[in-house]
């Protein structure tokens, strides 16, 4: 048989194949059937496809494709933190500490030893094999989510990663309605479903103290302003963002610009670690030019751009950038 011929049996193959598995998905399930044709559909294909180190058609962690990337992406910094890796040399502390100008710290390895008796120590998402295609959908809070009739499509993630204030409900047609892995600071934070992972960013040691209380005693109410003196989530699936991995994201990733990143960066650095292939929502401006969220009045625009300790115009072109370079998949919304 001919090149040709055989090439063409193996198209028509694979193309039944991907027909009935997904005409098999929509009659076996009365829930949203869109949501398992983007999931086993892309999966089925990236099976077919796959290569590098990981199971996906393309993996994030491909570094002989880009010298930019390869550059900057150093897979030995986990992202968050343990026992083990939560000693910070001298210079990442005084860093870490000078972001809010903490004066007065409590005992940085004391306020750690009681927080892991509060929340798990366990080292999480080494997984990384040929065999793991772990999909991420990061979901930021720009209003170019609204009527983008992205919720099934994020819906179909294996981590679905939310940050700060962030709601669903009344938005589910639009930014869906699971959320796996929700990251907060103590000013921005909110009460989770117990299923839901609590990603805690912490800018000063007084953060890992307020974590602590508001999962327990609920004495701690003040930061620099009133906080939630307690928080409603699973404390076995609460996670600390590691200040190590915050100061590399911040020289590395953005080369110094801003007095610190953004939590929405910040966010989006950690599901590159973490992931294998990252969908991002809700990034940047809407059609019309306007920066705002989602559940917000648009007339807000640029209320979250301007903050003065970011420089979104930089984090947003190295976000252009990666999605360039095909490290991750841009959905910009309406």
């Amino acid at each position: 048989m001919s090149k040709p011929n055989r090439r063409k049996i193996r198209t028509f193959a694979l193309l039944l194949c991907i027909i009935t598995f997904t005409t098999f998905l929509f009659s076996y399930t009365l829930r949203d059937p869109s949501v398992y044709f983007f999931k086993y559909a892309s999966r089925l294909s990236d099976s077919f496809f796959a290569k590098g180190p990981c199971a996906c058609r393309q993996c994030v962690t491909e570094l002989e494709d880009d010298p930019w990337f390869a550059e900057r992406f150093n897979q030995s910094i986990h992202p968050l933190m343990t026992r083990e890796n939560s000693v910070l040399s001298d210079e990442t502390f005084k860093w870490w500490q000078w972001l809010q100008s903490e004066r007065h710290p409590a005992n940085f390895s004391g306020v750690v030893e009681e927080l892991f008796r509060v929340i798990p120590d366990e080292v999480l998402y080494m997984d990384a094999s040929p065999e793991r295609c772990r999909t991420c959908a990061v979901v930021g809070n720009s209003g170019n989510l609204m009527g983008s009739k992205y919720g099934s499509l994020i819906d179909s993630s294996d981590f679905i990663i939310r940050m700060n204030q962030a709601p669903t409900a009344g938005f589910e047609e639009d930014v869906g309605t699971r959320t796996t892995h929700h990251v907060m600071y103590p000013e921005s934070a909110k009460d989770l479903d117990i299923n839901t992972s609590l990603v805690l960013i912490p800018f000063k040691t007084l953060d890992l103290q307020w974590i602590i209380s508001a999962l327990t005693t609920g004495t701690i109410k003040h930061t620099y302003v009133p906080v939630m003196s307690q928080i409603k989530a699973n404390k076995d699936k609460v996670m600390i963002y590691s200040p190590t991995f915050f100061k590399y994201v911040y020289e590395s990733w953005l080369e110094g610009h801003g007095r610190y990143p953004s939590t929405g960066f910040l966010t989006l650095l950690l599901a590159i670690h973490i992931c294998d292939k990252v969908n991002v929502f809700g990034f940047g401006a809407d059609q019309y030019g306007n920066w705002h969220h989602y559940w917000e009045d648009n007339t807000l625009s640029g209320a979250f751009r301007h903050t003065g300790v970011h420089d979104g115009d930089y984090e947003y072109n190295v976000t252009l950038l990666l999605a360039d370079k095909h490290k991750i998949q841009m959905f910009k919304g309406r």
